[in-house]
């Protein structure tokens, strides 16, 4: 065995090799038992006689030489930790540089259709008209009319039948059919008349002019016979039907001159 250096505390005497052993192990308990506060394999007496003897000894020198080896051993965690953290702040770097350089790029040429030129052959008394005739729009031949209802009181008749489309809504400038009502929106829908096919009951295929409805996009939809309809979609309308715009309480109902008399009084 080694050298043995006397102790005046231990009843016991240990040697250089047993002290180099004693500290290796009361390290790595140290550390395990820290958060559990354990007791060490040595009384508390004996550690700090342990650091004594050993500043004084030539194992202080085999500690110092190999403090890189026990970090190493003994501190495992404290480095892995410090890994992730090293990770994570590469990582938040990464990200950074990733969104300044989408911010310092130019944003791509875009060549779609702007809209700019209908505005401008689309622009009566200084607005902008919402909404454009197709090319099947025609005058129709039959006297359209909406017969105009109040709360069960008869509004004066309006003739529909002198253009081949009329504007519905709030803004005076351009609207054919003014709708004074807050809830309806200021080009709220369109009336329009399109030649369209349809088929005889003998087989044979004809064309005739007949009425429609479009919303819009209004705020607060377009209703025919109390059912809302699909916005920016035609409707094609029918003798008797009712027409509601927006909240307001007035309703038309859709006739023209070869109507019977007695029509108004059908449910």
């Amino acid at each position: 065995m080694g050298k043995e250096i006397p102790s005046k505390m231990f009843r016991t005497q240990y040697t250089e090799k047993q002290l180099f052993e004693l500290e290796a192990e009361f390290k790595k308990n140290i550390y395990k038992h820290t958060k559990k506060k354990k007791e060490s394999v040595v009384s508390l007496v004996e550690k700090k006689q342990v650091k004594d003897m050993l500043s004084k000894s030539s194992i202080g020198k085999a500690r110092d030489r190999n403090s890189a080896r026990f970090s190493e051993e003994l501190r495992p965690p404290q480095r892995r930790e410090a890994g992730r953290k090293e990770r994570r702040k590469s990582r938040e770097h990464e990200r950074g540089d990733r969104k300044k350089k989408a911010a310092k790029e130019k944003e791509k040429p875009n060549f779609a259709l702007s809209g700019k030129l209908a505005e401008e052959t689309n622009t009566f008394r200084g607005v902008v008209i919402k909404y454009s005739e197709p090319p099947e729009a025609r005058i129709p031949k039959k006297r359209w009319r909406f017969y105009v209802f109040k709360d069960n009181e008869n509004m004066p008749t309006l003739y529909m039948h002198r253009q081949s489309a009329y504007l519905i809504g709030r803004d005076r400038k351009v609207c054919d059919l003014v709708v004074d009502h807050p809830s309806c929106s200021k080009q709220h829908a369109a009336l329009q008349y399109r030649l369209v096919p349809y088929e005889k009951a003998d087989g044979r295929r004809e064309r005739a002019v007949r009425p429609y409805i479009i919303d819009l996009g209004s705020s607060n939809e377009t209703f025919v016979n109390n059912k809302p309809i699909e916005p920016l979609r035609y409707v094609e309308l029918r003798e008797k039907d009712v027409l509601k715009f927006g909240f307001s309480s007035r309703e038309y109902v859709l006739l023209h001159d070869e109507s019977k008399d007695d029509i108004l009084d059908d449910d």
